[in-house]
């Protein structure tokens, strides 16, 4: 059986990303390798064993270009509402709390924030199949 450990993603700055995900969700760098063309920082928490990978390629000035295939990444909390807050005080421009209720019955809480490069998260309340 496959085990999921790590999502990857291409950031510019090291710094600005570190801290925006320090900051956000609370992960901290567990590892980091540096190599001639390229440095992996790997950030996690104590929630979950699963990472994500921070790719700075070191050559790179331009902002990625994210193209139309990349989705969001996706984190629960317990609790939304005061994620949101935090967030706003934080300066870190959450968008809009979020419920998903088609025919009226709700399947999710949730809202969006972008990290320093531009990739989407949605940050979700926990319930229902959102642990």
């Amino acid at each position: 059986m496959a085990k999921t450990i790590h999502s990857m993603i291409r950031v510019l700055d090291e710094d600005r990303s570190v801290a925006f995900y320090e900051t956000a969700f609370g992960l901290s760098v567990a590892d980091r390798l540096d190599f001639p063309d390229f440095t992996l920082v790997y950030m996690s928490n104590s929630e979950s064993g699963f990472e994500l990978e921070l790719t700075l390629n070191k050559d790179r000035t331009a902002p990625y270009d994210l193209g139309d295939g990349y989705g969001h990444l996706a984190v629960s909390v317990d609790d939304l509402d005061a994620e949101h807050a935090r967030f706003e005080a934080a300066g870190l421009a959450p968008r809009k709390l979020v419920e998903f209720a088609p025919a009226g019955k709700l399947v999710g809480r949730f809202f969006f924030v972008a990290d320093p490069d531009g990739y989407q998260i949605e940050v979700l309340e926990r319930s229902g199949r959102f642990q």
